[in-house]
């Protein structure tokens, strides 16, 4: 669902397995290859690359994807990755064609690699955050679920219960959880953490995100901004806090160290 490539270029696309340590995604999902092969492209998907990620290859094959193996899949016109291929993997592509995926543009030695492979590689992570460009805004999709399995996991290891819970035995104070940073991931946090019951905290440096915080039932810690300059910082640029001045920053460390002393459970985002 990331790209859309003209009816009239008929490619070949390789999605092949991803190696990186713990990995576990891939790149293109049975339902997005079916869009693919519907545009009259030819998809080869590596052996068992959707396992780790639930789906089969006999899902990609009724999608109309063909199974092949490591060296089929890097030939392709259009590779389409996760994440960036190691140097291995690299010396299976074919000069000339597309690398699409999260692969890390500021490690400038990888770019180096990219292009004495002869490849044309887009980071899809340094699209712009736009409304032309949202189809390919990977990073919210992927914080979006970094938020809610950071409340999960909170809750796995927390020895305690989240919710408050009234027994003939006596009751259990809901707990307290503080999320730091209200961007995707920390808004999914405290949508997450407020589903199973916690009273929630958060804090951030951008003013504008009190509203949505709030509407989430979560109580906004605010820290006032003393002059124009932290303002103008606080307002953020293009969907993005900026950094701020150390005078607000001490402030709101202050802050921020009281309600961790009452908190039992901190998610950073």
């Amino acid at each position: 669902d990331l790209i859309r490539i003209p009816r009239k270029n008929k490619m070949h696309i390789g999605i092949p397995l991803e190696t990186y340590p713990g990995e576990t995604r891939i790149a293109a999902t049975p339902e997005t290859v079916s869009k693919l092969v519907a545009q009259g492209h030819r998809v080869t998907v590596q052996k068992d690359a959707g396992a780790r990620a639930w789906f089969s290859d006999q899902a990609f094959l009724m999608a109309g994807a063909e199974i092949g193996d490591v060296r089929t899949a890097f030939a392709a016109d259009l590779v389409l990755k996760v994440r960036a291929p190691n140097p291995t993997e690299l010396a299976l592509s074919k000069p000339g064609s597309v690398l699409l995926g999260m692969l890390n543009p500021l490690d400038t030695e990888q770019a180096r690699l990219f292009a004495q492979a002869g490849l044309t590689a887009f980071a899809l992570e340094a699209a712009p955050r736009t409304t032309r460009a949202q189809s390919l805004d990977v990073l919210s999709s992927q914080a979006n679920i970094a938020g809610y399995r950071a409340a999960l996991l909170a809750a796995s290891l927390y020895p305690r219960f989240l919710p408050m819970l009234m027994t003939a035995a006596g009751s259990v104070k809901a707990a307290r959880v503080l999320v730091l940073g209200a961007g995707v991931a920390g808004l999914q946090a405290i949508a997450t953490a407020k589903r199973l019951g916690a009273v929630v905290e958060a804090s951030d440096a951008r003013p504008a995100v009190q509203e949505q915080i709030e509407s989430l039932g979560a109580k906004f810690i605010s820290v006032p901004y003393a002059t124009d300059d932290e303002r103008a910082a606080g307002e953020g640029s293009g969907g993005y806090a900026r950094p701020m001045p150390a005078s607000w920053l001490q402030r709101q460390a202050t802050q921020v160290s009281e309600r961790i002393r009452q908190s039992d459970i901190i998610i950073a985002t």
